[in-house]
Parts: C-alpha cells; structure tokens; sequence
C-alpha cells in the first residue's frame, strides 16, 4: 500500500515540475539505499540537422540541458547551429561526408565533452553499430538498445522474431538468399503484386511494386541500387502487395526497468512516392475494440526485443478483410511524433532523456490521456505537377502561421535559407489538435491557407485540397489516396468549369497587387523603409506630382501550379488618384474597373479596400530567373503573378542567387531537360544510340530519391555529355533525341 501511495505521489508532483528539478530525485528513489548518484545528462550532441534538431533543442532548453550542434558546410548558417549553445563542422555537404559518418560526431562529442548523444531520425538514428560505439565510448545514446535497433533494422529478422510473439504477418520472403533467380520464384509463389522493400531503412525509399513477372528484374535491381544509396545494405525483401491498405501505427515507449506503454495509434495512410504527407490521431473510423489490439500487439513487438525509449510499430490494415499485419519497427522517435503529443499532453523527447537518465515511465497505461485529435501536415518543397519531385532554391519569403497550445510549427529554416539538393526538401511540419476530428480538420485548413512560402514549389496549396476533399473529410483515408482521387484532387490542372471563376479571382488580385505594390514603391521613394527598388514606377513620362492623375500601364502574367496551359497574361491600367486611392482596369476583360484604396501597415502586409470590401493581405516580391516575382496572400487564397525585367536586373540576381536555370522554353525539340537538381548515378546510354519512347537513358539522384530519366521520342541520343557522380540544375538539358 505504502509503495502505491508513493508511486502515485510522484507521478503527480511530475506533471507540475520539469523533469530538470526531479531528476535526481527520480533516480534516488529507485533503490532507496544506493549512495552513490547516476550522474545526470547535462549536455547532448544532437546528431542531426533541421527542424528534428531545433525540436530536440527546444525540449533541452527547457529542462537545463546545453546542446552540441553538429553541421556540414552546406549547413554553417543554419537555424539548429544558430539555436545551439555550441557548434561543430563535421564535414563537406553530401551526407556520407558528414552527418552519416560516425567518427566525426563522435570526435565531435568527444571535443564539446558532451554526455549523450541524440540522433533524431534519419541519418544515424537506426544504425546499430553507432549506438553501440557510444556505449562503448561512455557515451548515453538517447534511443533504444542497440541489440533492438539490430533486430528490428533488418526486416527479415523482425518478421522472425514478430512471428515467433505471435504478431500477424503479411505473407512473403525474407531469407536472405538475395539471388534473383530465387526472388523471382518467391515472387511467383507469393503471387503477383509483389512488394519489393530493403531490409534495413525506411521512409519508402527503394520500395517497388511489381504487377507481373516481366516487370520484377528490372524493378528488383534498381531497389537494390536506391537501398545501398540510401542505408548501405542492398538487401531486399518480398511481401504480398496488398491492394487497398491502411497504413496505422502505433506509438509505444518503454523504460530500463521492462514497463513498456502504448500512446495511441497515428493514422498515416495519406502518402505520395511511399512518403506520408498528412498523419493524424488517433485514426478515424476505428473501434475501440480494434485501438486495444492494436495497442497489444504493438506492447508484444516492443517486449520481445526488450525496447526502451520511443519506437514505432507500424501495421498494414487490409480494409477489405479488416485484419491488421506487422510491417515493421522504426526504433527512434517519428517524424510524426508531435501528432501523439499533442493528444496525450506529453513531451517524448523529455520521455526519451529521462528514460536514458534510467528513470521509469511517469505513467502508467491506464493513465495514459486521449485529448481530442490532431494532424500533422508535412510541408514540402516540391514540384506537384511533375509528380511531387523535390524542389531546390531560396526560401525569398516565408512566414509560418503562429503558434499556440493547438497549433505548432516544427521548422529547421528562416527566410533567406536555402533549400539544397543533399537533403530532404520538407520545410516545415503543421501540426494542429482540435476537441474533435472536424474541428481539428477546421484548423489545419485554416493554418494552410495561412502558410505563406514564396521562392521555391511547395505543397501547400496541394495539401488544402487534400484536406478539403470529401472522402479525406469523412476519413475515408487509405495509401492509394491520392492516386484513387487524382482526377478531383488534380482537377484544375486543366480548364474546367471553374477555370473562368478561377482566373476572375486571379485577376481580382492582380488588381490588389498592382495597388499594393505602387503603394509600395511611393513609399520607398519617399524614404520609407520598404523592399522594392528606390526608383519609383512614378518617376516615368508623365511624372508623377500632386494633384496629378499619373496612368501607369502594368503588364502581369499569372502562375498557377495547377493550370497546364502555361501563364494567363494579365495587362492592367492604373490611374492615381487625387485622393492617393487608385483605379484600375483591365485590358481585354469585360470586368469593370475597381477603386483601390491601400494602407501600408508594414513592408510587406496592407489593409485594401476594394468594392466595398477591407481586408488584410500581405505581398511578396523578388527577382528570379528574369522575372520579378509577386506573391499574393488574401484570405484564404495565394496567387502568384510574375512581371519581365530586363537583363540588368536578372544578372545581378545570378550573382546574388547562383547560376539561372536553363529555361525550358528555350529547348530545342526533342530535348530532354533535368526534371530535378540532383546527382547522375547511372547512365544507360551513349551518343548514337537508337532509343524508344520512354526508354530509361539515365537515372538521377537527389535528397535521397531515386528518378529514372526516359526518352522523350522514338529516334537517337545526341548532345549526351553528363557522366555518373556529375551534378545538374533543375531544367539543364541532359540529351536530345533526334529522329533516326
């Protein structure tokens, strides 16, 4: 009785107090007698980089903790050194060279005397060799043993292990025998779709699905290649495919002392290229009966290897038969994880130091909250249209919505940073929690609409329509998503019926741009500080004086990412009034001209009044590849517009940003043009060669994802000039092909 009051006793006194005044407390109680004290960490070396950096730093901060930031030289400037209380060059940009090379962080902790080491995830985080050298070397590694991260990172051994804990398997290989002549009888056998998928590693990369026999070599091969890339081992496993999965997972965490606890389950099912861009929790559309199973199954998984510190079990859901499936274990914390912290008010990077201080869970499973649900919308810089490819560049503007007890932005960047192509290209993570699913889909509506990037492709705009689609509204969710609801989810990329309604709201806009922006320069040249150049549109023929109705003519053309025709040119006509309001028109349009009166609030945010209407709305501007780039952001619409300027103005913006990307409209016919920056790995072809349509010629690389580049004709190679290991812009020219 006396020992249950007193674990009650602490478990309250630890939701008042940080863990930084009951550390010690905590580990003195464990055995009563011990005199000597287990010293506590007071400094972490997190091996990682980006927003998981700057949220492990967060969470240090607030317990006391310092914190040692490792970076490669592509990172010196970066948010997670700026925010750490000290920093360490650990080597040249590409990966392998620095955050994947162990000796260096190592060497690294050892130099800034730093007590543990946190790997975040990705990188480091899975390798069982890297946490057992930081035990070896005294070293705290803030994650699971290595023995588990041993037998969950090689897939073939987790489905053994899970197998004999009496966890459901998906039917499939996992020998390892790799020849392929008996990868393809086993793929015979199991039955055709077959699930090719690298044995160690994760996040869908080197993951196939193969429909029939003719397809498996080629398909097995390049998974092999893509996995070495990617983890070092091209070792590979076979699962049947199922076709109309759920993709559910579950949040367990355990102690030193064998207490394991399941926080509830995320649901992931939301994916492009084997990648989820939208998770929530807890799932939608499951009973309570169904939650618990899963929950058990997961706590067995996480027993039988004797884990402790945050993993994942993550299960395959046949929503036709309804049976679930072990699929794997990721043995760190999630990208997802603020997801489950939100619903159950906890902090799992403070779970993951006090469990490595080797305190035990602060509660238990029957304590465990369920408050509400949240999604996490992951932001992306990617190109949407050319099937989500990464995207490179300058974050020229970006503005995060705000946080609050329901709404957090995990972020690894600032405006200015700019996005490279050794990385992943996610931005930023938007996690948001309402008292319920509808209105937790409510916020993260509005908080997308709100997210303001300019610079670069994001996703944003394809994650509104996402979140605002039906069948995602009733949480009608599996992994074929976006492929099942391409033509809704894709359904402007073509004129429609609401192209018209579409493109009056652009030219709506245009007109607040135009205004804004004089409003902008009148400001600047009066000495105000702003962003534009000092040499006001007003200062042309007539000029502009008081009292003067000055006309200025503006050419635009308006982007939308999902209109394939190309850019709608937009020619307008303002007239400045005696009043400092403004008329605008527009040329070849039937709608009638509209009074514009601006307030300039700060450089970038206004206060319109158009048609009777007033409203907030902030306008972005740079230059980039010849054109003067403007963003708009209006309620919950963003336009992006774009205005020529001369060579002068574009070469100095080459020198401020890097070399111009070749423009694709220059292209000679049957060009072929790099649909990404990345790193060729393989070329499959010579000058001179006799191709035909869609033939594979070479295969690029970039932020960890393989891309085959096809042929874009039946005829010949010419003009073939990059070699493996060469690096290329986005939009380069990489071959022709010519008729025969």
């Amino acid at each position: 009785m006396a020992s249950t009051i007193l674990l009650l006793r602490r478990r309250q006194i630890h939701r008042i107090f940080p863990l930084s005044s009951l550390s010690r407390r905590f580990s003195t109680s464990e055995s009563g007698c011990e005199k000597k004290k287990k010293k506590m960490i007071e400094k972490i070396l997190i091996a990682n980089r980006g927003e998981i950096a700057c949220r492990i730093m967060r969470t240090a901060k607030r317990l006391g903790i310092q914190t040692v930031a490792v970076y490669s030289d592509a990172d010196r400037d970066s948010l997670h050194v700026k925010l750490a209380d000290e920093a360490i060059r650990i080597g040249p940009p590409p990966a392998k060279f620095s955050y994947l090379k162990s000796d260096s962080i190592l060497q690294a902790a050892t130099i800034t005397a730093a007590q543990a080491i946190h790997p975040g995830y990705g990188f480091l985080s899975e390798n069982s060799e890297f946490a057992q050298l930081c035990q070896d070397q005294g070293l705290s590694f803030i994650g699971p043993p290595a023995s588990a991260i041993r037998d969950m990172g090689d897939k073939s051994a987790s489905k053994r292990i899970m197998g004999e804990a009496g966890v459901p398997l998906v039917p499939g290989y996992h020998g390892s025998d790799q020849n392929i002549d008996l990868m393809r009888s086993e793929a015979e056998k199991i039955g055709y779709p077959v699930l090719i998928k690298p044995t160690h590693g994760g996040g869908g990369k080197g993951m196939r699905i193969v429909q029939n026999r003719n397809e498996f070599v080629e398909s097995f091969l390049a998974a092999q290649r893509e996995a070495a890339a990617s983890f070092g081992v091209d070792a590979i496993l076979l699962e049947k495919y199922i076709t109309r999965p759920r993709h559910i997972e579950v949040q367990i965490f355990g102690d030193k002392q064998g207490n394991v606890v399941y926080l509830y389950e995320r649901d992931c099912s939301v994916q492009r290229r084997h990648q989820k861009i939208i998770e929530e929790a807890p799932a939608p559309n499951i009973s309570e009966e169904f939650r618990m199973q899963l929950g058990q199954a997961a706590v067995s998984a996480a027993k039988a290897v004797g884990y402790y510190s945050a993993g994942t079990v993550e299960f395959i859901v046949d929503t036709q038969s309804g049976q679930f499936y072990f699929m794997e274990m990721n043995t760190r914390l999630q990208v997802e994880h603020p997801v489950t912290e939100m619903i159950v008010g906890q902090d799992l990077v403070e779970w993951q130091i006090r469990v490595a201080n080797g305190e035990s869970l602060p509660i238990l499973q029957s304590e465990v909250p369920l408050s509400g649900h949240a999604f996490e919308a992951r932001i992306y810089a990617e190109n949407v249209p050319k099937g989500f490819l990464p995207a490179t560049g300058v974050l020229h503007h970006y503005r995060p919505v705000q946080g609050s007890e329901t709404v957090r932005v995990e972020t690894g960047v600032e405006q200015g940073d700019t996005v490279s192509m050794h990385y992943d290209p996610m931005i930023a993570k938007l996690v948001v929690r309402g008292e319920d699913r509808g209105a937790a889909l409510v916020k993260l509506k509005d908080c997308l609409s709100k997210f303001q990037v300019a610079g670069l492709p994001t996703n944003i705009e394809f994650l509104l329509k996402l979140s605002n689609h039906w069948a995602f509204e009733n949480g009608e969710v599996e992994t074929h998503f976006i492929e099942h609801h391409k033509d809704t989810l894709f359904a402007n990329s073509s004129y429609t019926e609401l192209e018209e309604q579409i493109k009056k709201s652009a030219t709506h806009n245009a007109m607040l741009v135009a205004a804004c922006l004089c409003k902008m320069e009148i400001n600047t040249s009066k000495g105000y500080h702003g962003e534009m150049s000092p040499l006001s549109v007003w200062y042309s023929d007539p000029l502009f004086r008081v009292n003067y109705c000055a006309k200025r003519d503006i050419e635009l053309e308006w982007e939308d990412d999902y209109v394939s025709h190309g850019a709608i040119p937009l020619k307008l006509v303002l007239t400045y009034q005696e009043d400092g309001s403004y008329f605008i028109e527009v040329g070849d349009c039937s709608l009638p001209g509209m009074e514009v009166k601006v307030v300039q609030i700060a450089d970038q945010d206004f206060r319109v009044e158009a048609g009777g209407l007033s409203a907030n709305i902030t306008l972005a501007v740079y230059n980039k590849e010849k054109s003067k780039h403007l963003h708009i952001w209006h309620g919950s619409q963003h336009h992006h517009f774009r205005q020529k300027i001369g060579l002068e103005s574009s070469a100095a913006d080459e020198s401020e940003h890097g070399p111009i990307p070749a423009e694709t409209e220059a292209h000679t016919p049957g060009s072929v043009s790099a649909p990404m920056a990345g790193l060729v790995v393989k070329v499959l072809a010579k000058n001179g060669d006799s191709v035909k349509a869609g033939q594979p010629v070479l295969v690029m690389e970039a932020m960890k994802m393989e891309h085959v580049v096809t042929a874009s004709a039946t005829g010949v190679v010419h003009g073939l000039q990059v070699d493996p290991g060469q690096q290329v812009s986005d939009g380069s020219i990489l071959f022709i092909v010519k008729d025969k």
